[in-house]
Formats: C-alpha cells, structure tokens, sequence
C-alpha cells in the first residue's frame, strides 16, 4: 500500500486550473522527484500535500485512507515533513531553537540537554559535525541554513520528506552530504518527494520521476528507464534545442579590472581583468570566495579593500552608491532577501530603478514610467499583462527577468555582476535568461557570474576563473579547459 496517494486531485484559481486530475502514489523506501517547468503545478502539489490548499476534486491518502489535511501543523501530525525552497529559519535564534522551531510533539516541560543531543545527531548526520548548537542563523551562509532546514525535518517523526530544490546554493560536498541522508532515510524505510531543476540529481538520487506541465501529469517514470534528454522532452513537451545561446566572442577593451583585492578572512590578493562584451565565470563552490569577490565589488562589504577600475576610472570600495555610480549592476542569487521586493507589483519592480528619470519637481510622471514598465517586460520576456501582479505570484524564472529588467536602458553600459543566476530556474527559463545575458553583452556590458554549475559555467562563459579557498587557481579561454579540470581546479587544487 502506498505511504503517500495523491487521487484525481484538481486544484482551481478562479476559471484557471493550475493541477489538473493528477494522480501518483508514493512508496516506502523511495526517493521520486517532481520535474517540470516554473508554473507547471509543482508548487500547487505540494501545497496541498501540506494542507495550505484544500483540493476542489480529488482526494489526499495516507496509508490508502483518504483525509482531509488542513493545515501544515496536521501534516506534520500525519508525518509529513516539508523543506521549503525559500528558508525559514529565524536569524536571530540559534541552530538549537530553529531547529525545533515549530515542533508540536515539544512538551511544555521539557529536558533541554535531550532536545540538544537529538539536533546533534540530525547535524552530525548531514556532515555539520563543526556546528555549534547555539551559532545564531544570521552567522550561517545559505547553504549551511539550508543543511539545518534540514535538520529541522530529521528531528520531526515524519514518514515523507518533501525537499523543494533543496541543493540550488549548495556546494558539491554539500550536496553529498543530503544525498547520504536521503539514502539514509531511504533505507529506514520513509519516502521521499525530491523537487529539483537540476537534472542530473533526478538520475543520482531518485528512483522514480513525475513529471507536470500545465498542471497535467504527463507521466511517472523508473528513472533506470528513462535519459535526460527524455525527461526534458516530458518536461516541455518539445525539443529543448540548444540551452545556451550560440555566439562570437568579440571581446573588447578591459572593462573591469581588479588588483589585490582583499575580503577577510576569506579572499586575499585577488586579481581579476574582464572585457567588455563578455561573461566572464567566477566557478567554485559555496565557500570558494567566488560570491565574496562579487559582493565586494558591488559595495555590499564593507570590509573589502584593494585596487579597482572601470573603464580605466578608479573605483572606490565599501558602499553600494559608490558601485552604482561607476556603472556597476548586481543580481542576487537571493531573489527573496536581495533581489526583488516580493510585495510590490512586476511594474514596480521593473522600473525601481528608473525613478530619476521620470521625476520632475519631486513628482513622479506617472504615464512615463508605466510605458517604461511595460517596455521593460516586454524587452524580458514578462507577460504584460501582469504588470500589476504581485511579484511574490511569479514563477521564479519570471522573478529572475524582473532583476535583469530593472537594469536595461541608461546612458551606458557598465559591469553586470550576477551571484547563481539560475538558482531555482527550470530548463525551459534558464534557456531564455541566457539569452537575456547574452543580449547585455550585445549592448557593451561586461557581465562577471559566479556560478557552481559547471555545465552553466562551461556554457556560458569566454573566459573561465577557477577559485578555491580564496584565491584563484586558473584562468581559461572558452575552449581552453572541460568539466573535468574544473572540478579538479574547485575541488582539489594540486597547489592547494
């Protein structure tokens, strides 16, 4: 009998119908992933699973007894454990406090050294053998909150586990270590729901895969069946084609040039030249130093210090207005924290940074900025009709354009810097965010991405800078290097 059955469950917004009949089941001691482009259902599905949507046909079963889940508090009570994409944790509790953060099965009057003992096992059990228990979150990076998001789940007495793109910021050895638990878990005997936009973790890690589009099921596959380039087919019904978008490199002039560049305690002596009408890929993993070098250079570390230049001017270090005022642009790969404001509408985030030019006398000419709004979505490729819509309601493909929008136009071109640009993006919009970097190469900019997906990397860059620890271990030109040395370079430097 399946843990988990999904019946015939059907799930409307007004006249849209977003899932559509889908029906799967879920067995012990197995790990099946949910693919499918940004709004084809995935989401919704697990919303319901969770009791923050009721279905309006169909049915929810556990242990082939249908019940109606109303809440997330009674899907933890069925056993059901949810890690959400977006995190959670509260910064200003340590990793003990949210780590129970939320559990019901708490008592009142409890013994704190067991609750400790229990969350040292679950963060011993994810490799975090070095994380003191009372470290506030606001000290741990992203892919560390991540790992005690997890954590969170293991302490809980659940039977199915969903994970939400759970490795999108983490690094290789990170990513191990959820797969070693997940194996783990596999092997006591729970189920796992594994919703990933990396395709090559539905083949390592999963035992089965559904697939949506449209909020249809198209289909349930044994992943041993089944290749990549199947699964895509499923996922966008159609040919993928080429991801990334074919070009001639034309380098120009250097654009950005970084000497000595100091970030303590991680980056030292870092040198960096970038030309422009071209990407240049900082590649490593969480913790590498690739995400601090760019952070510094858009004014958001306070503490950095070295030489830096734009277009051959001088360009001071430390804040935010000194980067925008040397014409450099930054997009976070923390679309929630940093890189859009989820409550304002697509408009509003489309033309946040455009407010000057379409104020006279300290009055905002409102006509202006909605056709600026509106060119904007169409220049990224978001439906206009939405450009009243909350920015929170996009798929995040569509919230990613809207911070590449709020960047085009002005006099001239500068530097673009972009932390992870296709964190939690499907195949299909990764394909057209590609396109749009290209296109400000096109324009004169010079575009420098860190990024930890070496296939991306390999993709998209003209020039390649491998980092560890720090420091940089190569600079290849495209063509110069592969998949292989890569990864020797981020993971095991020979220099090292």
């Amino acid at each position: 009998m399946p843990v988990l059955a999904i019946d015939g469950v059907t799930k409307r917004f007004g006249p849209n119908a977003v899932l559509k009949d889908v029906s799967l089941a879920l067995d012990a001691h197995e790990v099946r992933a949910v693919c499918g482009e940004n709004g084809a259902g995935k989401s919704t599905l697990v919303k319901v699973i969770t009791g923050l949507y009721a279905p309006d046909e169909g049915a929810v079963c556990v242990d082939g007894t249908p019940v109606v889940i109303t809440s997330p508090q009674h899907a933890q009570e069925l056993g059901i454990a949810l890690v959400a994409q977006e995190l959670s944790l509260a910064p200003a509790l340590s990793v003990l406090d949210n780590i129970w953060l939320g559990n019901r099965k708490v008592p009142l009057l409890h013994r704190r050294q067991e609750l400790r003992a229990r969350a040292r096992a679950a963060l011993d059990k994810l490799g975090l053998n070095d994380l003191a228990l009372d470290t506030p979150a606001s000290a741990l990076s992203i892919g560390r909150r991540q790992l005690v998001e997890i954590a969170r789940m293991l302490t809980r007495d659940a039977r199915v586990f969903i994970l939400d793109e759970p490795t999108a910021t983490l690094s290789d050895v990170e990513i191990e270590r959820i797969f070693a638990a997940l194996r783990a878990l596999k092997a006591e005997g729970k189920s796992v729901i594994y919703i990933t936009h990396r395709l090559g973790e539905v083949f390592e890690i999963c035992d089965s895969v559904s697939v949506l589009r449209n909020g249809d099921l198209v289909g349930t596959r044994r992943t041993n069946e089944i290749d990549r380039g199947t699964l895509m087919q499923m996922m966008l019904g159609r040919s993928l084609g080429e991801m990334y978008p074919a070009w001639e490199s034309s380098p120009g002039d250097p654009m950005l040039m970084v000497k000595d560049l100091h970030v303590p305690p991680l980056v030292r002596g870092f040198d960096l030249t970038a030309e422009r009408g071209t990407v240049t890929c900082l590649a490593g993993q969480v913790g590498s130093g690739a995400i601090t070098v760019l952070r510094a250079l858009a004014g958001l570390t306070p503490g950095a210090s070295g030489e830096a230049s734009i277009s051959g001017k001088p360009m001071r270090l430390r804040t935010v207005a000194r980067a925008q005022a040397a014409d450099v642009k930054f997009i976070s790969e923390d679309r929630a924290g940093e890189g859009i404001f989820l409550r304002l509408t697509v408009g509003q985030n489309l033309i946040a940074t455009k407010l000057k030019d379409h104020t006279a006398f300290g009055l905002l000419a409102r006509r202006g900025l909605r056709a600026t709004a509106a060119s904007l979505a169409a220049a990224v490729g978001v439906d206009r009709k939405r450009l009243h819509s909350p920015a929170d309601e996009l798929s995040g493909g569509n919230q990613q354009k809207l911070a590449f929008g709020r960047w085009i136009g002005g006099d001239r071109p500068g530097v673009l810097l972009m932390n992870e640009p296709t964190r939690g993006v499907d195949v299909g919009a990764r394909a057209e965010i590609y396109r749009l970097i290209r296109q400000f190469c096109d324009r004169g900019y010079c575009v420098v991405m860190a990024s930890s997906d070496i296939e991306e990397v390999l993709g998209m860059a003209d020039v390649v800078v491998s980092m560890y620890r720090g420091r940089q271990v190569a600079r290849y030109r495209r063509g110069e290097t592969d998949m292989q040395r890569i990864l020797a370079d981020i993971t095991h430097p020979a220099a090292a």
